[in-house]
């Protein structure tokens, strides 16, 4: 046992004892299934804090011949629900465990990674195996073959981060080769097969390109773009997420609204852990994910001069789908030549959701549209302020109800963000007023076409718990009046979708009406009490 040969699990076990942990167990059965065939090498990549060096220390742990993962898979589903899948592998093979993020911590400079990586391995191999190994091994895939032909036992290799020198040493080109260079003298030698028995490596990115080309070829590739049946293993599930409610008190439509959003084919559910698990400690709903590392990020990515690039996000923070071409994507933090580029790794970042039927992207969540909206406030592109600062003063003027202020505040919005060949009807109407409205993710959850009374409302803002604004419900109309629509809301009783969650006190109901023939909004606002 060492510290990267057959490393304790120690990892895991904590991960067990924090008594949080939601049980990502069957995973085994994915990678078990797969072991002796051409699908043994497996990359999986996810967000930041979206597990990944969870299920890495738990593969570790069930792989490896000096880890007791019998008492400490006791209870958990792979082994209550499936021991003949647990017993099939269990500490059967030499585990290489390598951190490449610890690696980048400890070297001198990145330049030096690789170089340190290899002569550590090489050296505790010789220590764990000492009548194994000549002493003058240089290369990390020639010391693994020595080992396996004394031994006569095979590796399962777990790289976490795996990434994290395309990250952290984005402009280094040349430690990035010598690092490819290595993996590739590990996994596509003619000796692979005879050596190693598996593969799993956990990073934010997808395998960096060349060209159209992939520089591990003969990898399996898991991503937030299309993830297939490693899916319900992107994030929590939406059970798993019923369940932690329950436990926790926390309410399960408000925890939707803030972390769901990411779906993938029939996956139609799946859930941002982290915060999930931040909110349930703490018992309230907030931003947690995205407060592990600055928006500075997110503000870079955003604010590059790509044609079209400002006008999706600030779409898409109207509730807008954007179509894309991922394909042009390198894989990488530096190689971005066009929106959709910027589109796509913000989609491997998890600040936006694929939707892989349609080949588009959204913003999943209402914790993800927050750090939007905070990046758009602080940024230096005025055009971007410019639709902040608009939308803020769309909803003072609402609760004002100042209806000849926020009229003109929706006609400046249309013709800011609107060409006139697509405003043509009351869909068209609605998502000019979503869009406009959009700073509301401060203070409110939306909801489109609710049932409510007798029919369905166009447009519901109901106020977070600790907003203290009154609820917004608003109907739109086309080439009418903005009372026909205040009157269609009082006669189809649409007030009853908020007294159903128990709400009391003031509702603002909106009227909207556009106006084909004179080309404006008129607008209506009247309140209402509940309770």
């Amino acid at each position: 046992m060492g510290m990267f040969v057959n490393p304790p699990a120690d990892g895991f076990a904590e991960i067990l004892k924090t008594g949080c942990y939601v049980d990502k167990s069957m995973l085994i059965s994915y990678t078990n299934s797969v072991i002796g065939t051409t699908k043994k090498l497996i990359c999986f990549s996810r967000p930041r804090r979206f597990g990944k060096s969870f299920a890495a220390k738990m593969l570790a742990t069930y792989y490896s011949s000096g880890a007791d993962a019998e008492v400490l898979f006791e209870g958990l589903k792979v082994k209550r629900n499936a021991p003949e899948v647990f017993e099939e592998y269990c500490g059967r093979f030499d585990v290489l465990f390598l951190d490449i993020a610890m690696f980048l911590s400890i070297a001198k400079q990145p330049d030096d990674v690789v170089e340190l990586l290899q002569s550590r391995v090489i050296r505790e191999l010789g220590r764990l195996y000492p009548d194994s190994m000549d002493k003058e091994t240089d290369t990390l895939f020639d010391a693994l073959l020595q080992v396996y032909e004394h031994t006569n036992r095979k590796f399962y290799i777990v790289i976490d981060e795996w990434d994290a020198l395309f990250r952290e040493a984005k402009e280094n080109t040349a430690v990035q080769k010598e690092y490819i260079r290595l993996l590739r003298g590990l996994f596509k030698s003619a000796l692979t097969v005879q050596v190693i028995a598996g593969a799993y490596l956990t990073g934010i990115l997808p395998i960096k390109k060349y060209g159209t080309q992939s520089a591990l070829t003969d990898f399996y590739e898991f991503t937030m773009l299309d993830p297939g049946p490693l899916s319900e293993y992107v994030g929590f599930t939406e059970e798993e997420v019923h369940q932690i409610c329950g436990e926790t008190n926390l309410d399960f439509d408000e925890t939707r609204c803030w972390y769901d959003g990411y779906h993938f084919g029939s996956m139609q559910h799946i859930y941002n852990p982290n915060s999930i698990m931040r909110a349930s400690a703490s018992g309230r709903l907030g931003s947690y994910w995205t407060q592990t590392e600055t928006y500075e990020s997110l503000k870079l990515y955003i604010e590059l001069n790509f044609d079209g690039l400002w006008d999706a996000i600030v779409d898409m923070l109207g509730g807008k789908y954007c179509k894309i071409d991922s394909g042009t994507f390198q894989n990488d933090m530096t190689s971005l030549k066009s929106k959709d580029d910027v589109l796509t790794l913000l989609v491997h970042l998890g600040y936006l959701a694929y939707d892989i039927e349609n080949k588009e992207v959204f913003i999943p969540n209402q914790e993800i549209r927050e750090e939007f909206i905070r990046v758009l406030r602080n940024g230096s592109r005025t055009e971007l302020v410019k639709a902040v600062e608009l939308s803020d003063r769309l909803l003072s003027a609402t609760l004002q109800m100042d209806e000849e202020e926020t009229a003109a505040l929706i006609s400046e919005a249309h013709m800011a963000n609107t060409s006139p060949t697509y405003y043509n009807d009351e869909q068209a109407l609605r998502s000019v007023v979503i869009l406009a409205y959009f700073s509301c993710v401060d203070h409110y959850q939306r909801f489109e076409e609710l049932a409510g009374g007798r029919g369905y409302i166009d447009l519901l803002f109901l106020p977070m718990r600790t907003s203290g604004k009154p609820p917004l419900l608003i109907e739109l109309k086309w080439d009418k009046t903005p009372d026909e629509a205040i009157r269609q809301i009082d006669q189809k009783k649409y007030i009853r979708a908020v007294e159903k969650i128990g709400y009391k006190g003031e509702v603002l109901l909106i009227g909207i009406n556009y106006s084909t023939k004179t080309g404006e909004h008129t607008c209506k606002i009247e309140k209402r009490e509940i309770g």
